[in-house]
């Protein structure tokens, strides 16, 4: 009976011990979870992005249009005598001087009705230097009363007549003169020519079916027409405006604006159907590259310099229908700022609203971060920017002397 007790002890005393060990695990376990937690809850580490500092300048504010260029003087060249076409003086396409000859129509009928009327000038004058004496012979005779008044005035006559006659002579030369001189077609304007319409040997006619020969556009200088809309009228344009108007002009395959000219001329009435005036401004074009038709993006400027905040275009975002950036604070953390847009500047967009001068944005890595983030930031320079420019150019390997 006692061995029996004495086991029973035993077996319940290993049973309390596994318990306690079980419970000291358990107990383990869960004062282990706190630290656990707090190791999955670390914060995760900083997103590397580019940042840069807003750019701050003086600028001009400017109006974008888009336009087209126009030569000046253009001239559709077509023949004011009838005949054939006996010479080209001209390739197609070249620059030719105001007075260079271009075609020449046959001048042989025109040289011979030349003579001809010379010929005529010469009958005239010889009967009117006639009737001339003979009006003052009469004159004479009449005074001493040796002749009928009706014969006195029949030489007055005649004397007016050969006058009139050698007047019209004259005026018949000078016309074939004029003729003789159009069979030289000459350029009327200097600038570029176009194609040949008409070649040797074709026959020409005059009025309204005479044939365009073919077609001379100015170089140098060149207009580019735009319409501006009533509010710029207003603000830049309207007449009595003593300052001049800076305006720029960039072609379709370049990004800036690289010519700069001024207002020419401003329409003298208001299309109502378009609220619009149509404008033309001068530019230089020494090197021909402009010709009419191209389309050009224009930009007029107007109103006092003042001071803008600026980034680069690429640095903002799109949240439904608002634009934004993200600032880098002072803790290193991204926080969403929603801007509004100016006009482009150069190579960055102008900030109207929402930002600081001494704020720093992020240019590169946008995607990458959200609001309220950690970052780790890298400044550089605002792409756009003269600094980012003369880096660049810095960074540029020198050829060697």
């Amino acid at each position: 009976m006692t061995f029996h007790r004495k086991r029973l002890y035993v077996a319940f005393g290993a049973a309390l011990l596994v318990a306690g060990v079980s419970a000291g695990t358990a107990f383990r376990v869960w004062g282990d979870a706190p630290a656990n937690a707090a190791h999955a809850a670390e914060a995760p580490p900083a997103t590397e992005v580019d940042v840069a500092g807003v750019v701050t300048d003086t600028i001009t504010d400017y109006q974008n249009y888009s336009g087209r260029i126009e030569a000046i003087d253009k001239v559709e060249v077509r023949p004011l005598v009838p005949g054939t076409i006996v010479a080209v003086h001209f390739k197609d396409g070249e620059l030719v001087a105001r007075g260079d000859p271009l075609f020449t129509i046959d001048p042989r009928p025109y040289a011979a009705e030349v003579d001809r009327a010379a010929a005529q000038v010469a009958a005239a004058q010889t009967r009117s230097a006639y009737t001339a004496t003979d009006a003052a012979r009469a004159e004479r005779l009449l005074a001493d009363n040796a002749i009928a008044r009706r014969d006195y005035d029949q030489t007055q006559n005649a004397a007016r007549e050969a006058s009139a006659s050698l007047k019209a002579a004259q005026a018949a030369l000078e016309a074939a003169k004029v003729n003789l001189a159009y069979t030289r077609i000459a350029a009327p304007v200097a600038g570029r020519v176009s194609r040949a319409e008409l070649t040797l040997g074709n026959v020409v006619s005059t009025g309204a079916s005479a044939p365009v020969l073919t077609t001379i556009v100015s170089v140098s200088p060149i207009y580019a027409a735009f319409d501006v809309d009533e509010q710029t009228y207003l603000r830049y344009l309207k007449r009595g405006g003593k300052s001049t108007v800076p305006v720029a002009i960039g072609l379709a395959d370049e990004r800036g604006f690289s010519r700069e000219g001024q207002v020419a001329s401003v329409d003298n009435r208001l299309d109502i159907g378009s609220g619009t005036v149509r404008v033309r401004a001068r530019f230089d074009n020494a090197d021909g590259a402009l010709v009419p038709g191209l389309y050009a993006r224009v930009k007029v400027g107007g109103g006092a310099p003042h001071a803008a905040l600026m980034v680069d275009e690429a640095a903002i975002g799109t949240d439904q229908d608002r634009k934004f950036v993200l600032v880098v604070d002072k803790d290193s953390r991204a926080q969403y700022r929603e801007v509004t847009l100016g006009e482009q500047h150069g190579g960055l967009r102008v900030i109207a609203q929402g930002l600081q001068a001494d704020e720093r944005i992020v240019v590169n890595g946008l995607q990458r971060v959200r609001p309220n983030d950690l970052v780790k930031a890298n400044v550089v320079a605002m792409a756009g920017s003269a600094a980012a420019q003369s880096s660049a150019q810095a960074a540029q390997p020198k050829s060697a002397s």
